[in-house]
């Protein structure tokens, strides 16, 4: 049996998001629209040659390394949310995290390119990717060669249907309120990240009423959950 070859990748860019922990992130990419954040080059690639007409693609393709879990190994078995969360499968038959390599893709929306100093970002939005998310490289969307018309998943054909209907108690309504200033769409995103359910499949089937947290940009989320019923209770500076 043969050794297989190794590579080294050095990151060129970092992700700065208003997700700063895994639960709560989308599953997949563009479900949650009102998602801004930033892609920043680093070191030697932060030079804005590298990003000459990028703003002639309305998407792009973010080729990344899951960080969070790397340590934790892979598996060649996982549990597939769209099998409802018991079901194992293939790894490479998912987007799992868990996998040989550690690598992840998504499509973002290109907001625009800024350079300050000598910092070049890239504002994006539709993003399910961590804060701090290590990226190996950027390519961008080709709508005729990347949207396939005739393709289908048996697994996943459709969009997840959006179970949780959301509302702000009078307490989280006057915070949203107050943190309207710095943070515009914030009643959105919390609404369009909540309406994903986020919860554990396992815990779906609790008819009890749940409270859980979620950290966004700087702030702490708490919600509670019964049935298909979404209440926000307070949302807190951290």
């Amino acid at each position: 049996m043969t050794n297989s070859p190794t590579f080294n990748f050095n990151a060129i860019a970092v992700v700065h998001s208003p997700y700063k922990q895994k639960f709560a992130i989308p599953r997949q990419p563009g479900l949650v629209s009102a998602a801004h954040g930033k892609i920043e080059l680093v070191a030697d690639y932060s030079n804005i040659e590298l990003v000459r007409d990028i703003e002639q693609h309305s998407h792009l393709w973010v080729i990344f390394v899951f960080h969070a879990t790397q340590a934790q190994g892979w598996k060649s078995l996982v549990k597939a949310p769209r099998l409802g969360g018991n079901k194992k499968t293939g790894v490479l038959s998912t987007r799992s995290t868990f996998r040989p390599n550690p690598i992840g893709m998504s499509v973002v929306k290109l907001e625009g390119v800024v350079k300050q100093g000598s910092k070049i970002y890239l504002n994006i939005s539709g993003l399910d990717l961590l804060d701090g998310t290590p990226v190996l490289d950027i390519k961008p969307y080709i709508p005729y060669s990347d949207s396939i018309a005739s393709a289908h998943s048996a697994m996943a054909n459709t969009a997840p249907e959006q179970e949780l209907l959301v509302s702000f108690s009078e307490q989280a309504s006057i915070e949203l309120n107050t943190l309207a200033s710095n943070y515009p769409e914030l009643e959105t995103l919390i609404t369009q990240v909540l309406k994903q359910d986020p919860r554990p499949a396992y815990k779906k089937l609790n008819k009890n009423m749940q409270e859980y947290g979620m950290n966004l940009y700087d702030l702490n989320i708490r919600w509670q959950v019964k049935d298909n019923q979404c209440e926000v209770i307070s949302i807190n500076l951290q």
